[in-house]
């Protein structure tokens, strides 16, 4: 056997060569006679293409066919007419049947109601719902036995659970058209089943939402406030139940108010759209909320804004103008707290002399030129518009411990809305006053009375 040396001497010698080998241009030999290859003739592609028709069943792709909605038949006064004949006789099968098949699916609900079972009425200004039959079913379902309204809670809460996937189709939507009309849920004992409602058509995408929001416009006025009546109702209760063993623990259902504003929020946007508006917006108001801590909201809706920390100061059309007027009073105070602050520090800072009178908003007025005065020295002093006013009258000793400032507040806006004046004119039929239809070159006036009852609304209430 070649010794251990010599082995490692030969194995480097072929590295070595093999290395010349690859660092050499490689050469390939020259193809002679290459045939090319014939094309593929369109009778053997048909004779290897399979048909889907001899495949087996298992084998072919299933696909998930629309739902079809059932067609019904039975009109709005053949309804009524069964309902005469259950009054009189006392045999409620027939209605019972009816609402049993209604309220038992989406499909169901649209078959009932629907114009046309088979047409699209994929547009805002006609939800395709029959509305006049929906308020009769709804109107005498109220008067049915016991038994018969249960069966149609039982409906609703078993299509409610069904599991979805996917976007919601215009049926849906129709369905919870349909459903949030239902007068069953002026009672506590529904508030379940109405809260989960509720937080479905809260969760709808926004198209969704405008396409509902248009479908509420259409609805007669007096639906139109009931359903408005019970969200308030709902939002009420929830917050101060009369009986608090009736509803779940609010940590458990701490989604039930903020579903039930978002759906009323729709409600408030077909009325603004309406012209004239369906209810006025006043019924928009949610009186309860004067008695909760509406500072702490508002605090919390400026800490989080409009994220998904729900604060009523999100919806400012369910707030009172109770609430509204004491939330900017009170945040007037504490802006006008902060900023004599904050000028109190800026003079310790400097090691300046303090002067207790730059805590204030301090205004000196003539009262021959009370206006002109008044402008310049609020024009002039706009870093201080937030802190506590002092007005003092030019001439006149005295110390305005609150009567010189509403003096001067009732002199000023007695004058600017004079009708000699010129700048608003009195309109006799709706009893307010109104911007002077003549031209005007200089607004700064106009933007006084801006300043005046923003800047002061503890005055401007006097």
């Amino acid at each position: 056997f070649p010794s251990y040396g010599s082995f490692i001497s030969t194995l480097n010698h072929k590295r070595e060569s093999g290395s010349h080998s690859l660092s050499s241009p490689l050469l390939l030999p020259a193809v002679k006679q290459v045939r090319e290859l014939p094309p593929i003739c369109p009778d053997v592609r048909q004779k290897h293409r399979i048909s889907i028709d001899v495949l087996p069943p298992e084998v072919k792709a299933r696909f998930v066919s629309e739902p079809i909605i059932p067609i019904r038949t039975k009109t709005a006064k053949e309804f009524q007419d069964d309902v005469e004949r259950a009054t009189i006789s006392g045999d409620w099968k027939q209605v019972l049947d009816f609402y049993l098949t209604t309220f038992d699916s989406f499909l169901e609900l649209n078959g009932a109601f629907k114009k046309e079972a088979n047409a699209p009425f994929n547009t805002i200004e006609d939800s395709g719902i029959n509305i006049k039959f929906v308020n009769i079913v709804y109107d005498a379902l109220l008067h049915t036995p016991a038994d018969t309204q249960k069966s149609v809670l039982k409906g609703i809460i078993n299509s409610l659970l069904r599991e979805w996937k996917g976007p919601r189709t215009k049926d849906d939507l129709r369905a919870y058209f349909v459903l949030v009309q239902n007068p069953q849920y002026t009672s506590p004992a529904t508030y379940v089943i109405y809260a989960h409602l509720l937080r479905q058509i809260a969760s709808l995408a926004e198209a969704d939402h405008h396409f509902l929001m248009h479908w509420f416009k259409k609805l007669p006025q007096k639906r139109f406030k009931q359903l408005v009546e019970r969200l308030q109702l709902f939002i009420t209760t929830r917050l101060f139940p009369a009986k608090p063993d009736e509803l779940p623990p609010m940590a458990k259902c701490s989604w039930w108010i903020p579903s039930a504003t978002k759906v009323l929020s729709l409600l408030n946007a077909a009325n603004s759209i309406s012209s004239p508006p369906i209810i006025p917006f006043t019924d928009l108001y949610n009186l309860t909320l004067d008695h909760i801590d509406f500072m702490e909201d508002y605090h919390t809706w400026q800490a989080h804004g409009n994220s998904n920390r729900f604060t009523f100061c999100q919806f400012p059309f369910i707030l009172s103008t109770v609430v509204k007027k004491a939330i900017i009073q009170r945040d007037s105070e504490q802006q006008m707290i902060s900023m004599a602050r904050q000028t109190l520090v800026d003079k310790v800072s400097r090691r300046q002399r303090v002067d207790m009178s730059l805590l204030f908003l301090n205004i000196k007025v003539r009262r021959l030129q009370l206006v002109s005065d008044s402008l310049d020295e609020l024009s002039r002093k706009r870093a201080d518009l937030k802190k506590k006013l002092k007005v003092t009258f030019v001439g006149e000793a005295g110390l305005d411990m609150g009567g010189l400032t509403k003096e001067w507040f009732l002199l000023l806006i007695r004058q600017i809305f004079h009708t000699d004046y010129g700048m608003f004119t009195y309109v006799k039929e709706s009893q307010c006053h109104w911007f002077s239809s003549w031209k005007c070159d200089n607004y700064s006036e106009f933007r006084l009375v801006g300043a005046v009852s923003f800047h002061f609304p503890a005055v401007y209430t006097v």
